[in-house]
């Protein structure tokens, strides 16, 4: 199939009407697939791919209104272009088929040379669209698109149940002093490929990246069955990783890579934070604020990992933690528990 090239469905239970309108559509150019009802057609398009759906109203077992509601229903489907074409008079059944979603409406007998125009305008629209989930796969996590593909986007947040983890180069200031700028960003660069491969690895996303740190959320947008197991072994996973990746420097006679992780569980208010124009996806609570707490901590306690109470009492191997003495974090009202995983 050639670029300018597409594949079309069309879906018509009188067979004249099917295979004339595929001839019009390979005279435009382009191929098609054909199906005799609404039934059918949804289960081609649940194993093949589609440019746009011709679509008839008045069908049996499955008709072209059922056909828009299945396609509404289904964040894969729901951005297909369809163009209705059918006898079907009256206003309020244009109008139907528009408020389910149709791209536009033909009637029959349909013009060659309205079809054409109307194919090509879907088709560019849904180039455009194409083209914009290839930057949304670019920039965002799979989690962070999933999210926008199901629930849109939309400024603001929902509470919800996460876990947060902190992550953070220790005393990076003093460890630049001595290197290139061009050997600072490549340590940037080899410190975030293995953190970044981690925690998505464990089904997290990161969030945050400030110089040296990064901060990741486990169970948003997308809930995980135990987002405090995912993040403390995202992070055992880390701090084994930066264990490989300091033998090759000290082979290499340079400076080993300490790191520090914070980990806490709990309600947090998580979406979209920014303007229509740039947003991100991030989360604010106590919760965050503690994971930050017991990443700054790791320095004072000589651990690497710390973690919360409720993060300790989700894992599967929780007794393998060894508690510490409860600290007195600023910004909270009592001394809270801390563990070292």
């Amino acid at each position: 199939m050639t670029e300018s090239q597409a594949h079309l469905l069309i879906v018509d239970d009188n067979k004249v009407n099917r295979l004339l309108m595929s001839r019009s559509v390979e005279m435009l150019g382009h191929r098609a697939s054909l199906a005799e009802n609404g039934r059918v057609a949804m289960q081609m398009l649940q194993t093949g791919r589609y440019d746009v759906l011709l679509l008839d109203i008045e069908m049996p077992e499955m008709d072209g209104f059922e056909v828009l509601e299945a396609l509404k229903a289904d964040p894969t489907l729901r951005d297909l272009p369809v163009i209705v074409t059918s006898s079907v008079e009256g206003l309020d059944n244009i109008v139907r088929c528009i408020e389910l979603g149709a791209e536009d409406y033909i009637p029959k007998p349909v013009n060659k040379t309205l079809l054409n125009a109307r194919l090509n305008s879907s088709l560019e629209k849904k180039r455009l669209y194409d083209e914009q989930k290839k930057l949304l796969q670019r920039f965002a996590t799979d989690e962070v698109a999933k999210d926008l593909n199901e629930q849109g986007f939309t400024i603001g947040g929902r509470r919800m149940t996460a876990t947060v983890l902190f992550c953070d180069i220790r005393d990076f200031t003093a460890l630049s002093e001595d290197m290139s700028p061009e050997a600072t960003i490549e340590l940037l660069n080899t410190f975030y490929t293995l953190m970044f491969d981690a925690v998505t690895g464990h089904g997290g996303i990161v969030s945050l990246m400030v110089g040296d740190g990064l901060m990741a959320l486990f169970g948003a947008p997308q809930a995980l069955e135990n987002s405090a197991q995912s993040a403390a072994s995202a992070a055992q996973e880390m701090r084994d990783m930066m264990g490989v990746l300091n033998q090759e420097r000290d082979a290499m006679g340079e400076s080993m890579i300490k790191v520090g992780f914070g980990i806490a569980t709990g309600e947090v208010v998580a979406g979209y934070a920014g303007t229509d124009a740039r947003a991100t996806y991030t989360c604010i609570g106590k919760t965050v604020n503690l994971a930050a707490r017991l990443e700054a901590h790791t320095k004072v306690a000589g651990h690497t990992i710390l973690c919360d109470l409720q993060t300790q009492r989700a894992l599967v191997d929780g007794e393998g933690s060894a508690p510490l003495s409860p600290v007195q974090f600023k910004g909270f009202s009592e001394a809270l528990d801390v563990f070292a995983l």
